[in-house]
């Protein structure tokens, strides 16, 4: 299964963040392991770098940026993207570009813990405890 995992699960890893870093950290266990195909959107990497670096060193925010590199396949952000998305039903066009990145890319769902906000979303959308919960064993 491909999945777009959307910024907050991702940050919620790297942030540790209560309580939701353990459905998260099991979302990123899935791809490592090859169970699911993890992808993040491209805005996502730059999204994640501006956060980093606005606490840690550059050399310790370029290693945990290559680290989700080698982790997740990167969907590309291109006009094509941005034309989908301007035309979604999506009010947050951020939500719509990771969307659009996402079903270009192939991803059959987005992983996210914002779901309202994804509810018109070409892609299936769960949380990170549904993604869990759907996969067998």
């Amino acid at each position: 299964m491909r999945v777009m995992l959307d910024t907050n699960v991702v940050l919620d890893v790297l942030l540790a963040r209560q309580p939701f870093v353990g459905a998260s950290a099991e979302v990123f266990g899935l791809a490592e392991h090859a169970r699911i195909e993890g992808i993040l959107c491209a805005t996502t990497i730059t999204t994640i770098d501006y956060l980093l670096t606005q606490t840690l060193p550059r050399p310790t925010a370029c290693q945990v940026l290559q680290k989700l590199l080698e982790l997740f396949e990167i969907a590309p952000v291109n006009r094509a993207v941005l034309e989908e998305a301007l035309k979604s039903k999506l009010a947050d066009f951020e939500d719509a570009v990771l969307d659009q990145a996402g079903r270009l890319a192939g991803a059959e769902v987005v992983v996210t813990r914002n779901q309202k906000d994804f509810r018109h979303a070409s892609l299936k959308v769960l949380g990170p405890d549904e993604l869990l919960a759907s996969l067998p064993k």
